[in-house]
């Protein structure tokens, strides 16, 4: 390639040369080259649509100068003929060129081509052109896809560094300014600086799939060569010294040589930009000043883990695509190897971990290494976990991130203990040397520890890679004597796979064994070696999905009921203890005041089966105990679309008006179904509850109602929501002793090309008997009535004054007060709005309503919203209604209607939908 970089333009001209070697036993009549770089060309790209699907705005809403593309200009072959090339809108990243002869098994073809790549802005995916004039070039050229298996390997990019190129000997020519640098892991060649702006580069690399370009104002990359490879490495850690710096390269780089294998290549690189696509996932992300480890550990930390997935990424002949559990296992696997050699005595809080302050919580007594465990667990037991054998681009965000690469190593860690001899390491080093020669995939990874196995390990590709299957056993059948222990093993998911057992006496661990339990009747006996209690997986070296019930005492046979434990705020789960955290609360309404409180919970960072919340509070205004409290209980389907139903009893006392309060009583079940495939984003639920209300007479609440009813309510839900798109249906049916009544919804939410976005919704309510005599539970125009008591209003009785002002998006959905307010009959509504620039919105409202014995009346209104944060922060400023033009009435500041939202886990879940 002859490449000369225009960085004003962000574009680079590009004259490359290919000879493609059939190699294969297959005639090609055609070849396919990848084209990355042109993922980022528009918003409908398989890359667009996966920034879509994960909530990433930044792509959606950058200008045209910031994405990227490449324009192909000249094509031609061996022979100086052009040649047809096709690149379809379903598949732009890659293209397939149409050759003008076969091309037959041993034969060689020269490919001519002239493109100029433009590169895309780095804050995407941290590659591209950056703020300061620079660019990190990964995946920007043309090149050959891997063929095997009679055809070419067609990857769409959904950035996940995991391209399908032939392994290839390159030849690269670079000009650039001369007041710039360039860094890269090819080899150099030669340097021209003879020209008074441009210098010129040549570097050349053999049997690669790719390589790193750094083009730089300010080289911040530092050279480290210890004779056996040079690593070039731009980390940011101002904190320690070069000296300090080098030592850290050095042992990393001796260990991976020593336990992995000899790096082929002279040169590799470790930026920062490799780092930031693939952080280590854990408190060392904590801003400095917070940091539990101290900076030379950080850096440690920091280095080698993008040091090991550059290192496996240019050296493994693997399709990183379809075999990236190997990937994953053999970095988490030689990270967690190098802890226990260099730090075996860090815990996963740092420095925390010695502090008092912090002794009795469960997360502090942790290794750095079991947090991996716990990183896995909390999908587990939220049922999202995906098989490790699985492809990288059908797992969701937090498994290809997190969840499934900790899994991995853990996986080859758990096979390491159950074998020992150093098997799995040696099994390590003959596949790495094996790709040095050859294309390889799993499967050889494989035979190489099967082979070297003493015992049958079919178990652990079928169970641990390739399902979703669980291990949770307990003990069952316990005897003991003076000298001895008889038990058996039960396992509570029918999955089977070596287990170690371990008796304590007094905490210290007086024998280990590895039983392989192939059903519920096997009866096991060890010498009791004056153990008080024995313990399943006691260190945890098994992913189990349950370790509550891990543990007898040989004291009294009995499974003691485990001691309660108190502790502040959160913590991670501990088999050993009952936990209740507890923190102090504080809320508010009109009524009550400001409400203080203390929240009594089991809900530890893991999910469990059954969890309690309990918040006793104190009425400052009302001078009187109120508060909630919920039980559930989760049952979890891994292996149905229906994952989850989930069964609960909430309770609720409060004030709903000066002088009284109402208690809310709310048994429910639901019902959860998603799609087979986890990274689809539809989600049903279907919920039967009913809602018992025993309100306080109030001489302020004179709407003659029954002040205590009881109200069955059914209703099923159909949402798909990413960032382009929303759709949601809901139908709902109520039935009291008074009435019962039939609704439905749809939703529609669209952001278009030019950033503008439309919201749409459709309301319709029908009562199907009405027995009452006031407007308590009828249909709310602008504001719902909120009988059931299921949204936060401030001040739910109000009628004038700000917190009348508040406002639910429910039933009617108008924001101009518009009389009459309530339909005791039916009511329709379609609501819109439209943006105009940024989060300034225009929305206009239509509908229909009607009471007995009244006309039916048609009601409108129009205005401005400013949506500052989606269902969670917004303001609307009516502006024309049946009222007239309400702008230019008396008392315009009372029609102003506004959105508030506190709760936490609300906020927090536009975050999490990021990843889960």
């Amino acid at each position: 390639m002859e490449v000369a970089v225009n960085l004003e333009l962000k574009t680079l001209n590009v004259r490359q040369d290919i000879t493609f070697y059939n190699t294969s036993n297959d005639s090609l009549n055609s070849i396919v080259l990848n084209d990355w770089n042109n993922a980022f060309a528009n918003k409908n790209t398989p890359l667009a649509k996966r920034f879509s699907d994960e909530f990433y705005r930044g792509f959606h809403v950058a200008k045209a100068v910031e994405r990227g593309n490449t324009t192909i200009l000249n094509l031609t072959d061996s022979e100086n003929m052009a040649l047809e090339w096709e690149r379809t809108d379903k598949n732009p990243d890659f293209i397939v060129v149409k050759l003008n002869h076969k091309l037959l098994p041993g034969e060689k073809i020269d490919l001519h081509l002239i493109y100029i790549s433009k590169i895309p802005s780095d804050k995407f995916t941290r590659y591209g052109f950056d703020q300061n004039g620079g660019m990190n070039l990964k995946n920007w050229f043309l090149s050959p896809a891997r063929f095997e298996n009679h055809h070419f390997t067609q990857n769409n990019n959904f950035n996940l560094d995991d391209i399908a190129n032939a392994v290839t000997d390159y030849e690269v020519e670079i000009k650039i300014p001369n007041s710039y640098s360039i860094t890269t892991d090819l080899n150099s060649v030669s340097k021209d600086v003879s020209n008074l702006s441009f210098s010129t580069y040549s570097f050349s690399g053999t049997n690669r799939t790719d390589f790193n370009l750094f083009i730089e104002k300010q080289n911040n990359f530092r050279s480290y060569d210890n004779g056996t490879i040079e690593v070039l490495s731009d980390l940011k850690n101002k904190k320690i010294t070069e000296i300090q710096k080098a030592i850290v390269i050095n042992r990393v780089a001796a260990f991976a040589n020593e336990f992995i294998g000899k790096y082929p290549h002279e040169k590799i690189t470790v930026s920062q930009a490799d780092y930031e696509r693939n952080p280590f996932y854990g408190l060392n992300q904590l801003p400095s000043f917070i940091s539990p480890f101290s900076d030379e550990f950080m850096f440690e930390i920091t280095f080698f883990k993008t040091y090991l997935n550059n290192y496996l990424k240019n050296s493994l002949r693997l399709d990183p695509r379809k075999d990236n559990w190997v990937y994953d296992g053999i970095q988490i696997y030689a990270m967690m190897k190098y802890m226990e050699e260099y730090h075996l005595d860090e815990k996963m809080l740092g420095r925390l971990s010695r502090m008092k302050l912090f002794k009795s919580y469960n997360i502090t007594n942790l290794t750095f290494n079991e947090q991996y465990s716990y990183y896995y667990m909390l999908m587990a037991r939220k049922n999202l976990d995906q098989p490790l054998g699985d492809p990288k681009n059908t797992l969701i965000k937090f498994n290809e991130q997190i969840a499934s690469k900790y899994r991995a190593g853990l996986s080859l860690s758990y096979l390491d203990d159950y074998l020992d001899h150093n098997i799995v390491p040696q099994s390590v080093q003959e596949f790495y040397n094996l790709n040095k020669t050859e294309q390889t995939n799993r499967y050889d990874f494989e035979k190489i520890l099967t082979k070297n196995s003493p015992k049958n390990i079919d178990w652990f590709f079928k169970t641990i890679i390739d399902s979703r299957d669980i291990i949770d056993y307990k003990f069952s059948n316990v005897s003991r004597t003076k000298d001895s222990i008889q038990f058996s093993i039960k396992s509570k998911t029918n999955v089977f796979a070596p287990i170690p057992v371990y008796g304590l006496k007094k905490n210290e661990i007086v024998f280990k064994k590895w039983i392989e339990p192939e059903n519920t009747d096997s009866i096991y006996q060890f010498d009791r070696k004056n153990a008080d209690k024995i313990v399943i997986n006691y260190d945890n070296e098994v992913p189990e999905y349950n370790q509550r019930n891990n543990w007898k005492s040989l004291k009294s046979l009995v499974l003691t009921n485990r001691p309660i434990k108190f502790n502040f705020a959160k913590d991670l789960e501990d088999p050993y203890y009952n936990q209740i955290l507890y923190i102090p609360t504080l809320t508010y309404n009109l009524y009550d005041g400001l409400t203080p409180g203390v929240r009594f919970h089991n809900k530890t960072i893991l999910d469990k089966p059954f969890t309690f919340d309990i918040n006793p509070a104190y009425s400052i205004n009302a001078g009187t105990l109120s508060g909630s409290s919920a039980f559930s209980w989760s049952e979890y389907y891994r292996n149905s679309t229906l994952y989850n139903v989930r069964y609960s009893i909430s309770q609720n006392y409060f004030h709903y008006a000066p002088d009284a309060a109402y208690l809310r009583l709310n048994p429910m079940v639901q019902f959860r179904i998603r799609e087979k495939n986890f990274r689809d984003n539809r989600k049903q639920l279907i919920m039967f509850r009913e809602v018992i209300v025993n309100r306080e007479s109030s001489e302020y609440i004179t709407d003659n109602s029954k002040p205590n009813y009881s109200i069955f309510n059914a209703r099923y839900s159909n949402t798909k929501t990413e960032l382009v798109d929303h759709f949601s249906f809901m139908t709902d049916v109520q039935f009291s002793g008074d009435f019962g009544k039939l609704s439905g919804e749809v939703e529609y939410r669209r952001l278009f090309e030019n950033n503008h976005k439309l919201n749409l919704r459709l309301y319709a309510g029908s009562f199907i008997y009405n027995t009452t005599n006031s407007d308590y539970f009828s249909f709310g125009l602008d504001r719902p009535t909120d009988y059931m008591f299921d949204y936060n209003f401030f001040g739910r009785s109000e009628s004038t004054g700000i917190f009348s002002q508040q406002y639910v998006m429910a039933e009617g959905g108008f924001k101009s007060k518009i009389a009459p307010r309530y339909a005791n009959q039916w009511l329709t509504a379609f609501n819109a709005s439209y943006s105009i620039w940024n989060w300034i919105e225009v929305y206009g409202d239509v509908g229909f309503m009607k009471s007995k014995h009244q006309n039916g009346d048609f009601v409108y209104d129009s205005g401005i919203r400013l949506n500052l944060v989606q269902d969670y922060f917004e303001l609307y400023f009516p502006v024309y209604s049946n009222n007239g033009w309400e702008i230019s009435q008396n008392k315009y500041n009372e029609k102003i209607r506004f959105v508030v939202t506190f709760a936490p886990k609300t906020l927090v879940n536009l975050f999490t939908r990021k990843w889960f």
